[in-house]
């Protein structure tokens, strides 16, 4: 069969819509605000073999890694129609244990799946050691309830004994079925629209578009690497600490171009912790996935393809590449944006007029749990917050966005005082935070809440020691900062804390500023 370019577009698109299409069925039958409000998940839309056909613009960090989530699945669970089969496992291709997969076989008349629709959704809570499972731990175990590739849903029924096994381990149970039902919808949507795209072109033909497409990806990312300069480019940069001690931690790379190829070695990045910033391998290689797509101009699909030409090279045991049962609840959200700060540091060198300074390089992750005494019912908050982005050759940062590895919303101030019992006192522009250059870095925000309940608080955050670096003479941008606000007096707290909080206690989060570029 000869590929038919006006084809092969109209495929582009309809693979992606129906990844689109997904999200939007999840984000709109969602219970909690993380998912429905913040659109915390991802989408995608897989081939037989498990490989990325085509996915939705949701998040970089999920939708990297996703694809090792789907080939747990597929190899550990024989999957017939009507089946659905879920896991969380970072071990196993996940990322935290907040991020719950949930995967769906596609037949098409056949004895074996044709494609694989997956979602990928950030739950508030799952359980573990203190609320919103994200918590400052050291074991795996303490994060919440691990999930290995097991069928959720078999033969379109849900699973109720393990499905009350689940919940019966979760701090706030009625959300999380409304999430998990939002889940199964999103996949039925999508096992839906590849068989009516089956029906309408037959089964052979989008099969040879979805490789084709594939193909597509893979030839124009060796096209960009092809035009850096070849060479090895290295760059290090630290995360603050691992909340435990307040050692900083190397990320290295030494980045080789040859050609058409890019191997990336992070094999000097510094030892697993004890602290709960270690990313499995599945967080790294989303992080340089995510790098080098962005360095692609042209509107291709993200899938398979663009992984081809690249290789990630790791240590095991290493704050990139941690071993079982190595604490990750931050390093899916904290080390990720490390990561693509230091791979974005050694492209610098090759590219210094396309590669941007530093973004504020973290999520702010902030977890507040407790009861509601409005309605005497558990709640799980939680978000990550925006902050500055850094500035690049031709223009100054964007201010107070979602950076890099995060791509959501955030929650807005009516939707979190309905929810929750907060008072929000204070969201603004952190003025002035971007790093001074020819163009400046974005600034940050403050986000300050008033609890109107006792609550329980975790904050995994960074950048509040190391700035955000600058770029061809560009100054840093400014660290963030941390603050309680307990009986009118202030008490700065390090990046990551957990604190026992009373009704009236406030607390402000101030986020870094993306790095300047060139001279002030």
């Amino acid at each position: 069969m000869q590929v038919n370019p006006i084809l092969l577009e109209v495929f582009k698109n309809r693979f992606s819509s129906i990844a689109e299409e997904m999200g939007v069925t999840l984000n709109r039958t969602a219970f909690s605000p993380n998912i429905k409000e913040r659109r915390d998940f991802s989408c995608a839309v897989f081939n037989g073999r498990g490989e990325t056909v085509a996915q939705a613009d949701h998040q970089p960090v999920h939708l990297g890694s996703m694809p090792l989530s789907v080939a747990s699945a597929v190899k550990d669970v024989e999957m017939k129609p009507g089946d659905m089969v879920f896991l969380n496992d970072p071990y196993k291709g996940g990322t935290h244990l907040p991020d719950i997969t949930i995967v769906a076989p596609v037949f098409c008349g056949g004895d074996k799946p044709e494609f694989f629709v997956a979602n990928r959704a950030h739950h508030a809570d799952v359980g573990g050691m203190s609320s919103g499972s994200m918590p400052l731990s050291t074991s795996l175990f303490q994060e919440g309830v691990i999930i290995p590739p097991l069928k959720i849903v078999e033969g379109g029924e849900v699973d109720a004994k393990l499905m009350k096994f689940l919940l019966n381990n979760i701090r706030t149970p009625v959300e999380r079925e409304g999430d998990f039902s939002a889940q199964i919808m999103a996949n039925l949507t999508g096992v839906s629209r590849m068989r009516e795209l089956v029906e309408k072109y037959n089964l052979d033909t989008v099969k040879f578009y979805g490789e084709r497409l594939i193909d597509y990806a893979e030839t124009i990312t060796r096209k960009v690497i092809s035009d850096i300069p070849d060479g090895v480019y290295s760059f290090e940069d630290y995360m603050d600490d691992d909340g435990w001690s307040r050692s900083r931690i190397p990320i290295s790379v030494d980045i080789d171009i040859r050609g058409d190829t890019a191997s990336l070695d992070f094999s000097r990045s510094g030892d697993q912790v004890e602290g709960s910033v270690n990313a499995v391998y599945a967080i790294t290689l989303s992080a340089v996935l995510y790098v080098f797509r962005a360095l692609v101009s042209e509107n291709i699909p993200t899938n398979a393809g663009c992984v081809r030409p690249i290789t990630v090279k790791t240590r095991k045991g290493s704050i990139v590449d941690a071993e079982f049962p190595a604490a990750v609840a931050g390093g899916n959200v904290e080390t990720s944006q490390r990561v693509v700060d230091v791979v974005l540091g050694a492209l610098a060198k090759a590219l210094p007029e396309q590669i941007p300074a530093a973004s504020q390089g973290t999520m702010n992750n902030t977890t507040i749990g407790g009861k509601d005494d409005r309605t005497g019912k558990a709640y799980a908050y939680y978000e990550t917050i925006a902050g500055g982005m850094g500035a690049s050759a031709i223009r100054r940062g964007e201010s107070a966005v979602h950076c890099h590895m995060t791509n959501t919303l955030n929650t807005p101030v009516e939707a979190l005082e309905y929810a929750y019992p907060f008072l929000v006192t204070e969201y603004s522009i952190r003025r002035g935070t971007g790093g001074k250059g020819k163009f400046s870095g974005g600034d940050g925000i403050v986000r300050e809440i008033r609890l109107l309940s006792d609550a329980e608080m975790t904050v995994l955050s960074e950048r509040r020691a190391i700035p955000p670096y600058g770029l061809a003479g560009g100054e840093p941008g400014t660290p963030g900062a941390n603050i309680l606000i307990r009986q009118g007096k202030k008490e700065k707290m390090p990046g990551k804390f957990n604190a026992k909080l009373k009704k009236g206690d406030t607390v402000r989060i101030e986020t870094p500023g993306g790095g300047g570029y060139g001279k002030p």
